[in-house]
This record gives C-alpha cells, sequence and structure tokens, in this order.
C-alpha cells in the first residue's frame, strides 16, 4: 500500500506557493520553494553517506532553520528521525546513540563524539549539499518516521516509533484542536528537541504555514517582542514559562493579546493560573493534554476553563479515553483510576524494548501513568502520576490536590508534593515550595489543614529558593524525594 512521505507536501507547496516564507529566524528566512530543494539535497545527500531506507539517523542540532531541514530530509530519505538534545553531555549522547544505533548523527561543528559516526553542519557539509544531485524519486511513507524520547537520559531511554501516518494524524489534530493551520504564523519558542515544539513546527510546515524560530534563552519580554515583530499568531508555552510571563506588568505583555491562539502542556496548570493566563496574556488560551507516546489526549478552551477550572479538558479528534482499575475494568464515571487511550495517532510501542511496551501498550491502549476520573459530561480531570501517588496507612493521596491547595496561597509560586518513607504510616507526605513573598511553613500547614482532610496535610513544608528540573522545565521529584530521610 503506498503512504505519502510526509515530506511530499513540502514539494506541493514548493510548487503551488512558492514566494511564501516557510521559516523565519531572526533576520534569516527560507521560502516554500527553496525549502523544498534545500530539504531534497540533504536527503540525497544522506543518502550518498549510506543512508538508507529504515536507517536511524540522530538529530543533535541547534534551534535553527538547518535543524528543521535535517528533519524533513530524514523523512524524505525514508529514514527514522532520533532527536537528541544537543545541550546534553557527550557522554549522555553516546549512552543513547548506543542503545538506539543510529547510522549517523547531525551534529554542529566540533561537536562530534566518540562510538558513533557523526556529520558536522559546517562548510564542507554546506558545500557537499549544493553539489548533490537530487534523485528522480525518494521512498514513500510506508514506514517509521520518528523515535521521541520519553525518559530523556534518565533511566533506560526508550523511543516510541511514530510512523508517517501516525504523525499526519496528529498534524490533523493540532489543525482541528489547537488553531494551527496554512493561514497561521506558528512562533516556536521551545526547543526544536523535545516533541511539542518539534511536533508543532512540522505540522505547520506541513500546513503550508510560516515557522518563526525564537529559540531559548530569551527574557519574558524578549518573546513578546519577537511574537509582536514578526506578527505571530500561535504560540506553545510550558507552564514554567507561562509563568515567567506573568511576572510582566500588562504594558509588556500588551502584544499578546493579538494571539490567535496560546497552548500550554507538558505538565498541568492550577485554577489560578489559567485565570491569570486568560486575563492577563491571552484571552485565547488552550490546555493540551498530551504525551511522547500517544499524542494529544484531550483539550481545554477558555470557555471550558470557566467551566471546569481544574480540569484538562475532553478527549480530542478521533481519541478514545477511558478510567480503568488494576486489572483493566472500565470504573464508573467520577472514580479515580488509570488512564488510558487510543487512537490513530497512538504510537504502538517502544523501539526494541517488548519489556517497557508490554507496561505501557495493552490491546491497543496506551497508559500513559497518570491517574484521572472524568465526568459525565467526558471531561478528563488529572489526580497525578500513578508512580507519584502517596499510599499514607492504606489511603491514597493524589499530591496533585496539595500541590493546588499551596499554590493557592498568596505567598506561593510553586509547590511539589512527595511521598516520604515512613515505619509508621508506609508513606508520609513531603511539600517543597517557592515563594513569591515571605511566609512560615508553620502558616501554610495552618492552610492546608483549613483546606484538606487531616491525612492529606503535609507532615513538614520545606522552602527552597528552586527546584530541580529537567531542561523542559519539569519538576525532577525524585531529586527532592532523595532528599527526605526515612522516618
Amino acid at each position: 500500500m503506498h503512504i505519502a512521505n510526509i515530506a511530499d507536501m513540502l514539494a506541493l507547496h514548493g510548487r503551488q506557493r512558492p514566494w511564501q516564507t516557510a521559516i523565519v529566524h531572526g533576520t534569516a528566512s527560507i521560502n516554500y520553494q527553496n525549502l523544498d530543494l534545500q530539504v531534497s539535497r540533504r536527503a540525497a545527500m544522506l543518502q550518498v553517506l549510506g543512508v538508507k531506507p529504515g536507517d536511524i539517523v540522530g538529530i543533535a542540532l541547534e534551534d535553527s532553520i538547518e535543524h528543521l531541514l535535517m528533519l524533513y530530509a530524514v523523512a524524505r530519505a525514508g529514514a527514522v528521525i532520533l532527536p537528541l538534545d544537543c545541550r546534553w553531555k557527550t557522554f549522555e549522547k553516546q549512552r543513547v546513540a548506543l542503545h538506539f544505533k543510529p547510522t549517523l548523527v547531525m551534529v554542529e561543528p566540533g561537536q562530534a563524539f566518540n562510538d558513533v559516526h557523526c556529520v558536522e553542519t559546517n562548510h564542507a557539509w554546506s558545500v557537499c549539499v549544493e553539489a548533490t544531485k537530487i534523485p528522480e524519486s525518494f521512498p514513500d511513507g510506508n514506514r517509521g518516521l520518528l523515535m521521541s524520547l520519553s525518559s530523556g537520559t534518565t533511566g533506560r531511554p526508550k523511543g516510541p516509533m511514530l510512523t508517517h501516518q501516525q504523525l499526519i494524524y496528529r498534524f490533523y489534530m493540532h489543525w482541528a484542536e489547537l488553531g494551527l493551520g496554512s493561514r497561521e504564523r506558528y512562533i516556536n519558542a521551545t526547543p526544536l528537541y523535545f516533541g511539542g515544539g518539534r511536533a508543532f513546527s512540522m505540522s505547520s510546515l506541513y500546513a503550508g504555514s510560516t515557522v518563526v524560530l525564537c529559540p531559548p534563552p530569551y527574557t519574558p519580554a524578549e518573546l513578546v517582542a519577537e511574537v509582536a515583530r514578526t506578527e505571530s499568531s500561535v504560540l506553545f508555552l510550558v507552564p514554567t514559562l507561562l509563568r515567567r510571563l506573568l511576572e510582566e506588568d500588562a504594558a509588556t505583555l500588551a502584544p499578546m493579546q493579538a494571539l490567535k491562539t496560546l497552548i500550554s502542556s507538558g505538565s498541568a496548570l492550577t485554577p489560578d493560573d489559567r485565570h491569570q493566563i486568560r486575563t492577563r496574556i491571552c484571552p485565547n488560551f488552550l490546555e493540551y493534554y498530551s504525551s511522547t507516546e500517544g499524542g494529544g489526549v484531550s483539550t481545554l478552551s477558555p470557555e471550558d476553563q470557566l467551566r471546569y477550572a481544574d480540569s484538562v479538558g475532553r478527549p480530542a479528534l478521533s481519541v478514545e479515553v477511558e478510567i480503568v482499575d488494576d486489572q483493566d475494568q472500565l470504573l464508573p464515571r467520577n472514580s479515580i483510576g488509570r488512564i488510558r487511550y487510543r487512537g490513530p495517532a497512538v504510537a504502538h510501542g517502544f523501539y526494541a524494548d517488548p519489556e517497557a511496551s508490554m507496561e505501557a501498550f495493552k490491546d491497543g491502549w496506551f497508559y500513559p501513568g497518570d491517574l484521572g476520573a472524568m465526568n459525565e459530561e467526558g471531561y478528563l480531570f488529572l489526580k497525578g502520576r500513578s508512580k507519584d501517588m502517596i499510599i499514607r496507612g492504606g489511603v491514597n493521596i493524589y499530591p496533585q490536590e496539595i500541590e493546588a491547595t499551596l499554590m493557592a496561597h498568596t505567598a506561593v509560586a510553586e509547590a511539589a508534593v512527595v511521598g516520604w518513607p515512613s515505619k509508621e504510616f508506609n508513606e508520609e507526605i513531603a511539600a517543597f515550595v517557592i515563594l513569591k513573598t515571605e511566609v512560615d511553613a508553620v502558616d501554610l500547614i495552618h492552610w492546608c489543614k483549613d483546606s484538606l482532610a487531616r491525612y492529606k496535610v503535609p507532615r513538614q513544608i520545606f522552602i527552597l529558593k528552586e527546584f530541580p528540573r529537567t531542561s523542559l522545565g519539569k519538576v525532577i521529584k525524585a531529586e527532592l524525594s532523595h532528599r527526605l530521610d526515612p522516618l
């Protein structure tokens, strides 16, 4: 069966909208005619270097036009994209490369590392690309396309294999649910290594719109200025970056009001966060619950935020969501259990890792490891990660509820709650907070006692200046747990 290669769409855009700007990065830009040409030359160059259909090609590049060109070039060559963060230490890149065994890895000049064939995107590379003859045809899309690491460099690397068709279904979801499309200017302000930034950028190019690259680091004011300068209409940010924006004054944030869509994903926001973002940054604010393995799960619109401020919305296009118990039996509405979902954009398993695949993929369903509940109208409510759930004296306690309570206090900027090993109760509750204004930990304990059942109140609250985080801004709870001595 013939399935189109996602890069075929660039060829169509190159013919039908040749002069339209495809990518902008600072003062540099490239139109669709040249985009198609440059992608084809790079795909041909990969073939010259020995890359065959189905081979894995690592991409460890900075956030640049070249990075986007190479993503589509690997696709056009019929190979599989293996994203590697160029910010990783050398041993981290080597570890992931040794696990997935790429045919070669594209790296920045001077960034080659041992144990794998590295190709530097230097002057010599550019000269060779320009001289490469483009073949009459390239492989179709009836094959794997992308492995997006779902556990970074901690634990055993896990890469769900996505096909061309599965990624296209994710693109459909972006257009139907998130406001991306051919008439938009999507500004990518997160690293292209990460799933959201990469997928939204590739989706925008597939649709024939314009991608504006605004790679970190930047100040909130610099990001707003770039949104205004480029007249961008769609922006995706993780919660950490949105909270930094909220620290700015109304005059600085004013250009954000013109966005047609502001998207948040990566971790759940509190009802107060959502209210502040809608009223102070952009009224057209969507929250997108998704995973690396399965893509989008649900979308919470501005209107839905007013009705169910603590929900993550209703299932997205073509996605079926269920709440089940530990025996995979469907639970009644409003019951807390394990979330599972399926749809045409969901991966079928992890590459070369049957053990991990059996745990997360069952009978066509993907289990993201999150706990949740669904009400009668089909709205989904997150209750935390199953591995983060605290069991105190046999009672299940969901950290997200306690974190939301703490963050409702005017002095608390962020909160993270973890289990604390205890001989008496198996686990006690420890809370870590970052403050906006000074407050005593004892006062926060009393605040929790006024809002929560007694067994949910933290044993102790620790005030920190900052949290350990991943490079995308997610709190690393395991590192917080390591600070606790057993009770």
